[in-house]
């Protein structure tokens, strides 16, 4: 995979989105009824979606390592106290949403038909790009990245038991919902928006460019 300007640029922003949303608690929505939710995991998937897998693999360690850190600064919860003595709980499940997300991506969009899978996802490619396509590899994607994320981090708690198993799955199932909703809105609004993806002319507006310039 090369390694571009632009993708360590994006590599870069997108970690330090992943510290601000963890220190100012933007990563944490809680509703009225006293459910709360995490989109920590958003750029972590954005990061795949746009850069390729080694991208998010570097955001989601990223992810973790600050989980612990934060965790031993506050130490105020069992899950806190988790993380810093079983650090892989907060490290494994970070380091693979990227590569699950993205290797979602590239199979419903097509990218692991092409020579370049490996590239950065938002290198320019002349070929046309399905609208339609484009936009359920991004939601599939996100939902699949939040999910490995849920899954992980609660079976690694179930593993230690620092909950019981009767208890982590429905946290499971209402979080992970959730969560894997809230990751997919998120994500598709921005990688979307980055990505330019047309309504309906089937092209994105980088192939109308390459096309432009070759007419």
């Amino acid at each position: 995979m090369a390694i571009t300007v632009k993708s360590m640029a994006v590599t870069g922003v997108l970690s330090a989105v992943v510290i601000v949303l963890g220190t100012t608690g933007l990563g944490f929505i809680v509703f009225p009824f006293g459910a709360s939710i995490t989109i920590l995991q958003t750029p972590v998937i954005i990061g795949a979606i746009l850069e390729g897998p080694f991208a998010g693999f570097f955001i989601g360690l990223l992810f973790g390592v600050f989980s612990i850190v934060q965790s031993a600064l506050m130490a105020a919860t069992p899950i806190d106290m988790a993380f810093v003595t079983y650090p892989y709980i907060a490290i494994v499940p970070r380091i693979l949403i990227g590569p699950a997300a993205w290797l979602v991506y590239a199979l419903i969009s097509g990218q692991l038909k092409k020579p370049s899978a490996f590239a950065a996802s938002s290198a320019v490619r002349p070929q046309a790009v399905n609208p339609v396509l484009e936009s359920a590899a991004i939601i599939a994607a996100a939902i699949t990245g939040s999910l490995v994320n849920t899954a992980l981090v609660l079976s690694g708690f179930g593993i230690v038991r620092l909950f019981p198993w009767e208890a982590i799955i429905p946290v499971a199932i209402a979080n992970g919902g959730l969560e894997a909703a809230g990751s997919a809105i998120l994500v598709f609004l921005v990688a979307t928006l980055w990505k330019r993806i047309p309504r309906g002319s089937g092209k994105s507006r980088i192939s109308k460019n390459i096309e432009h310039d070759r007419s």
